[in-house]
């Protein structure tokens, strides 16, 4: 499960309506996660919602450069310049990839998902759960 800002989810919602397939989500520096099949979307403040999910291609970590001009088309940055401001000159990145982006019908409020995952507060770097909880979500936002 993985924290994602409003701005970029709407965004990656509208090109999976326009029918595209994969996508890169973008971290600066190292982050996860590095074994997963699939992503959980966490939308966070003032969403405060999971609010879908996808199948985790992989991860890729390195050079701002390369993995720009490999993946760049991926992601929901306009330009090389919006890229570059948001990766602020760190030396590594990570690039998250996935497809098949399913929103959820019906979200799920972090109470709900505090329940589950006995947590206080969402993590910020995401965390990993288990294949139980993962299908119980699914049904929640069915």
């Amino acid at each position: 499960m993985m924290m994602i800002r409003d701005k970029w989810w709407r965004e990656f919602c509208g090109l999976s309506s326009e029918g595209k397939k994969e996508f890169s989500y973008i971290r600066r520096g190292l982050a996860g996660p590095k074994n997963a099949s699939l992503l959980f979307f966490y939308v966070a403040k003032p969403v405060g919602e999971l609010a879908g999910y996808a199948e985790f291609i992989e991860r890729k970590v390195g050079d701002p450069e390369s993995l720009w001009s490999e993946h760049g088309g991926e992601s929901v940055l306009k330009s090389k310049e919006e890229y570059e401001k948001l990766i602020g000159g760190k030396q590594k990145v990570t690039f998250i990839r996935f497809k098949n982006l399913k929103v959820a019908t019906k979200p799920v409020k972090f109470s709900d998902l505090s329940v589950h995952l006995n947590v206080k507060k969402p993590a910020r770097g995401g965390f990993y759960i288990n294949k139980e909880t993962a299908d119980k979500f699914i049904a929640l936002m069915a």
